[in-house]
């Protein structure tokens, strides 16, 4: 792994998702988890100052170790236990079937080489009545827009740490195996081939 990889891509990221928009999606979206909750990509824990009462126990899952270094931090004196996980998405969590009551996916399927493969580990850790919180950037259905996607993908692939522009977040997860009973799109302020993003619930069918 290289040095811009390991160290500098984290810190990138960690200040890129820290923004006024993604903070506002998170209040809106994040306190609807309840019970155990899995969150793939749990990156550098943004996330968790979002989380409800109604949280008992966090799962994060995440390759990089420097953004669970400054996960951990966030994670010190927090109203719930928070388990970290040092590996990737689609390597078998351990965890024990049906135990999670929410998954929670927050611009993390850009970047996961397989998203289906990991999402079929979603679908066997998650409860018959659990759910999937998700907010995700992807393909625009504006063709002008998608076209700028694929021109960007290859350039923005390495520099990205893996992040695909042009991924259909609603068929990836629909693919897997699950229903999406609420769904919500939209752009984000700024340019328009990154910002298109994708926010609902997921369940088993």
């Amino acid at each position: 792994m290289s040095f811009y990889a390991k160290y500098v891509l984290p810190r990138v990221i960690d200040l890129a998702m820290r923004n006024k928009e993604t903070a506002r999606l998170r209040a809106v979206w994040i306190p609807q988890a309840r019970g155990e909750v899995l969150e793939v990509g749990i990156g550098s824990g943004l996330n968790l100052p979002f989380y409800s009462s109604q949280v008992q126990r966090v799962s994060g899952v995440d390759p990089s170790l420097e953004l669970q270094r400054i996960a951990r931090k966030r994670a010190a004196g927090g109203p719930f236990n928070v388990e970290f996980f040092l590996q990737s998405a689609e390597e078998q969590l351990p965890l024990s079937n049906a135990s999670i009551d929410t998954v929670v996916l927050t611009w993390t399927l850009c970047s996961i080489p397989d998203p289906s493969k990991a999402l079929g580990e979603v679908k066997r850790v998650l409860k018959p009545n659990g759910s999937i919180i998700f907010l995700e950037h992807g393909r625009a259905p504006d063709s002008r827009v998608a076209l700028w996607q694929d021109r960007l993908n290859p350039i923005w692939k390495r520099i990205g740490g893996g992040c695909h522009l042009d991924r259909k977040v609603d068929e990836i997860i629909t693919g897997a195996g699950f229903h999406i009973p609420e769904l919500t799109t939209c752009y984000l302020p700024g340019p328009r081939p990154l910002t298109y993003t994708y926010q609902g619930i997921a369940r088993l069918p």
